[in-house]
């Protein structure tokens, strides 16, 4: 099995194969060549990043000097993400004339420490706020494997760009489904780690519920840049140190549930792929497929899907402030409109309410799960959005319904969930499969994902387009 796009570009450069510079007018070319139809980048620092590699081939050619394990590998950042020299506009009118950051946010700076270059920004719904990446600031961005599709949300500007090949790294975030969505509707790996994992500055705007996480087209990629990004931070009291995978990494049950609220079956065509792909997920590890109506598994305290709403609106219009959100709903996109007038809705007493809820939450997932179980799902409740958010069939944007997404159930419980590239459907759209592992065991989910990549390898960019690589001069 060939290597991935990082670990080869890092591999070329660090072997004088290839230059830092060359790997980031490559990028730069195929930005150029690809993203006009795809609009996943909506902000460039080419000069400056042609500047730092030029520096790179500099210390490695006179001195032997390796920065890291991404020497000169380009990357592209989430514009939710401060970037020195770069305004942080969040896909929003209201941050259009932000100001240049002062410095870099915590994963930009740990890539940039292990060598990596930034060569700019992908786009995302404003404020991250959804399972789709359109605003009024930038634009929809379209999904590589069909142009009418979205790539999702809200790192959809980055799974876009890794699944057309553009990249080798692209940051993004996950605080309801923001990294797996992507990864599901783009046919990438993603991750979001469990909670704490991954040390967090400046605090995230939904305090308790979003986290870094990585995406990447293998599972060696992946694991690469989880282990650059995992480890504590100053100032989040939650981070943890650096994450150590254990050597036992057995898995001794699959349950599968098609939802975990009580929302009824999967439509089609959703229903068969996922049921197939679980099916085959168990199969793989000679284990049987326990299927349970996850519906109820926590109807006897709440809703932790509609409680993620509760918190994460009310956080969210909380962090830029009642009045600022009241004085400017008319110049955010509908859907970002609809969840600020959500968060002013919430009381005190229903926002405590829902955060009272969270360790009975945890509690029933730790306690499903153990030490060796995993929980399958599917990434989304539909087959796919179009690029403006719009559901298939229907014409109004708006504010996604809570039914719609499979993913926020782990961010209010902190477990770790991964997406794996399933197939497509019949349409020829991909489908990710959600994988649920114990807290503390993102070991296991890499250990299963590197046996489905085995047993069902999946192609590393959407059709049509060629994997990110180097020319050799």
């Amino acid at each position: 099995m060939t290597s991935g796009a990082i670990v080869a570009t890092a591999r070329s450069i660090a072997a004088g194969e290839v230059t830092a510079e060359a790997a980031v007018r490559e990028c730069l070319r195929r930005i150029d060549e690809r993203d006009g139809a795809l609009h996943s980048v909506v902000a460039l620092r080419a000069e400056e990043a042609l500047h730092e590699a030029r520096e790179l081939d500099v210390a490695l050619d006179r001195d032997g000097v390796v920065r890291g394990p991404l020497h000169g590998v380009p990357v592209l950042v989430k514009d939710l993400e401060d970037v020195e020299g770069m305004p942080t506009r969040k896909g929003s009118r209201l941050f259009a004339d932000a100001p240049p950051a002062t410095e870099d946010e915590t994963i930009p700076a740990r890539l940039r420490a292990a060598g990596a270059v930034i060569v700019g920004k992908t786009n995302l719904p404003e404020f991250a706020t959804e399972g789709f990446s359109d605003n009024l600031l930038d634009g929809p961005t379209h999904n590589p494997w069909d142009l009418r599709m979205s790539p999702g949300g809200s790192s959809g500007g980055a799974g876009a760009a890794l699944a057309a090949g553009i990249v080798p790294i692209a940051t993004a975030t996950d605080g309801g489904g923001s990294v797996r969505i992507p990864a599901g509707l783009c046919g990438l790996l993603g991750l979001k780690p469990t909670f704490g994992a991954v040390g967090r500055w400046p605090a995230a705007d939904w305090l308790d519920l979003t986290t870094y996480g990585p995406l990447a087209t293998t599972t060696e990629d992946l694991a690469l840049l989880f282990s650059l990004m995992t480890g504590r931070v100053d100032g989040d009291p939650s981070s943890t140190p650096a994450l150590q995978f254990g050597t036992d990494q057995r898995c001794t049950r699959v349950i599968v549930a098609e939802r975990t609220s009580p929302w009824g079956p999967l439509p089609d065509p959703v229903g068969p792929a996922f049921l197939d792909a679980a099916q085959r997920f168990a199969a793989m590890l000679d284990l049987e497929a326990e299927v349970i109506d996850g519906g109820q598994l926590f109807v006897d305290i709440g809703d932790p899907d509609v409680d993620w709403f509760t918190l994460a609106t009310a956080e969210h219009a909380a962090a830029i402030g009642r009045d600022v959100v009241q004085a400017r709903l008319s110049e955010m996109h509908p859907a970002a409109a609809g969840f600020m007038e959500q968060g002013l809705s919430v009381t005190i007493d229903d926002y405590l309410a829902s955060r009272r809820r969270r360790p009975a939450y945890t509690r029933i997932m730790d306690r499903l799960l153990g030490s060796d179980t995993v929980l399958l799902t599917p990434i989304l409740g539909v087959e796919g959005l179009l690029a403006d958010g719009r559901l298939l069939g229907t014409e109004e944007v708006e504010m996604l319904a809570p039914d719609v997404y499979s993913t926020p159930m782990q961010n209010i419980t902190g477990h770790p969930a991964m997406s794996l590239p399933a197939g497509c459907y019949p349409s020829g759209f991909p489908f990710g499969l959600q994988v649920t592992a114990p807290r503390w065991r993102d070991d296991l989910l890499f250990d299963l994902a590197a046996k489905w990549e085995v047993a069902y390898p999946w192609p590393r960019t959407a059709p049509g387009y060629d994997e990110f690589s180097v020319p050799r001069a």
